[in-house]
């Protein structure tokens, strides 16, 4: 395997690039382990993946055309399927089968999601996925299924292959997304002050601006004005979207 060969074919640093790099990318999971690819760039998104002439990438290049095969015409996959759903959980590769989910590493977030009717939930009977984690909150999976329909077992592809596999896929995914970037939804180089981000931690959780004064022993107006600059930074419309605009920039990062 070169690994940095590999980096190279799935790049897209233009829409021009799509159609190749998901081509490469195809070709890669065919080579490692007769994998059939589907990938999503976000599964908060009803829209599909494309390439530059708008041509569908699930079908065109990665061969789900059968008649139970087209998830990427279903938009409630997201929400329904067991592997997006775990994508919001773990962002290390993993391989899932009706029997559970493996990762490396203990994630009991994984152990409380349902497996009931798994494969057809899932539309799959065993995959290696590969959660993308992007800037802003976006959260990509792509789920490497295997071409023999028979087997539920990937212990082995998993530890061979999976690392490798997280890699160019996220290049690939990473690259796509940039691509097809359109608008700015977020302020460029919006820096907090420590107290901004201290006030909004606690408004992220419910706390009122009262309660916020009392924490951190600052008076009501205090917090006020703390809150209202971030906003101004965050061109929020409101206190909602502060909170919102700054977790996606990961100033509030995850409750303890």
């Amino acid at each position: 395997m070169d690994l940095a060969a590999d980096l190279a074919a799935v790049s897209v640093r233009s829409l021009a690039d799509v159609r190749g790099a998901a081509e490469a990318l195809r070709d890669i999971a065919l080579r490692l382990g007769e994998f059939r690819v589907a990938v999503c760039d976000n599964i908060a998104s009803k829209q599909t993946m494309l390439d530059a002439d708008g041509n569908v990438l699930a079908s065109e290049v990665f061969g789900w055309t059968g008649e139970n095969e087209r998830w990427w015409a279903d938009s409630r996959l997201a929400l329904s399927s067991p592997i997006p759903r775990a994508c919001r959980y773990e962002s290390e590769p993993f391989w899932v089968n009706a029997q559970g989910f493996r990762t490396r590493q203990p994630n009991r977030y994984l152990d409380q999601i349902g497996l009931d009717n798994f494969e057809k939930r899932a539309l799959t009977k065993v995959a290696i996925v590969i959660p993308i984690h992007l800037p802003f909150g976006q959260i990509g999976a792509v789920s490497y299924n295997c071409k023999d329909k028979l087997r539920e077992d990937l212990s082995t592809e998993y530890e061979a292959h999976a690392d490798y596999l997280g890699i160019v896929t996220h290049r690939f995914v990473a690259g796509y997304v940039k691509a097809h970037r359109t608008r700015q939804w977020l302020p460029s180089d919006c820096q907090l002050t420590k107290r901004e981000v201290e006030c909004l931690r606690w408004a992220s959780i419910g706390k009122t601006d009262k309660e916020i004064s009392l924490i951190l022993s600052r008076s009501h107006a205090t917090v006020r004005f703390h809150i209202q600059n971030a906003g101004e930074k965050l061109d929020a419309v409101n206190r909602s979207q502060t909170i919102f605009k700054a977790a996606q920039l990961g100033y509030l990062g995850a409750a303890a």
